[in-house]
């Protein structure tokens, strides 16, 4: 299967981001890609963290979904959604949700980020928790003959989110990085996931300086079971791509046993 990840630098306006996110999928799909996904907060990059709250819409609903749900239809592809804020039933807050779009345009998974972010340097400041309502599930799904997992962002630096999973083909990391932790931890950290789970991971990000004032790191990249990156994008809009072989996973599974050599659980 070949992979695609869209990087972006969401503005403040919903339709534009729409469109721009529609320009890229064409893209993507034209070169070939049968599973596409997209960046965290790819709808919004709002002016304060309670824009999210006015585009907030029920599982199953809304103008997103919908849009999301036609252009997995429209191109015969799994669409995943990056994240969408979704009606939560703490006040004041959402869920920051995943939802995956099979080729004919049905929901096939959603996950809700568990570990909200947190970070205080200086005047650089950022507390997801007092919009968002922590998911609880691990969650993976089935596309053809891969077992894909599902994560956000943060989650990234939580190894045992991933173990949760069980074996997984692929590990999915929408996100939206701060310059500052993505220097120096984005890389080192999405390798780690690759080689200690022996699976593709494909981080899909936000990349450049936003309406906002805010500053994302991007360096999507796709990246193999042992450790190599195959593709990588660092700042800017633009598409990541490659295909995965399923024969390598295997292989690498085969010399080097690792999982099976775990002794805790």
């Amino acid at each position: 299967m070949k992979v695609a990840a869209i990087q972006m630098v969401s503005a403040t306006a919903p339709e534009v981001n729409c469109l721009a996110a529609e320009s890229l999928i064409q893209q993507a799909a034209e070169q070939g890609a049968q599973c596409i996904v997209l960046p965290e907060y790819w709808p919004l990059m709002g002016k304060r963290d309670t824009d999210k709250l006015t585009i907030a819409e029920p599982f199953g609903d809304g103008p997103l979904q919908q849009w999301m749900s036609e252009k997995a239809r429209q191109h015969r592809i799994w669409l995943v959604g990056g994240t969408i804020p979704l009606v939560s039933p703490d006040d004041g807050k959402v869920f920051n949700s995943t939802l995956v779009y099979g080729p004919d345009g049905a929901v096939q998974a959603r996950y809700d980020k568990i570990h909200l972010f947190g970070f205080q340097k200086e005047q650089e400041s950022y507390e997801e928790s007092r919009t968002i309502t922590a998911g609880t599930q691990p969650v993976s799904f089935s596309a053809g003959d891969l077992r894909i997992g599902l994560s956000i962002c943060y989650d990234v630096r939580f190894p045992e989110l991933y173990r949760a999973m069980g074996a997984c083909d692929l590990l999915l990391v929408p996100a939206a990085f701060t310059y500052t932790t993505g220097q120096a931890h984005w890389e080192i950290l999405l390798r780690t996931r690759a080689v200690e789970n022996q699976c593709y991971v494909l981080a899909c990000g936000q990349g450049g300086l936003h309406e906002n004032g805010r500053r994302t790191w991007g360096h999507s990249m796709l990246i193999d079971p042992w450790g190599k990156i195959i593709d990588v994008l660092p700042e800017g809009e633009g598409i990541v791509s490659g295909i995965l072989d399923t024969a390598l996973i295997a292989d690498i599974r085969a010399s080097l046993p690792a999982l099976n050599h775990r002794k805790l659980r």
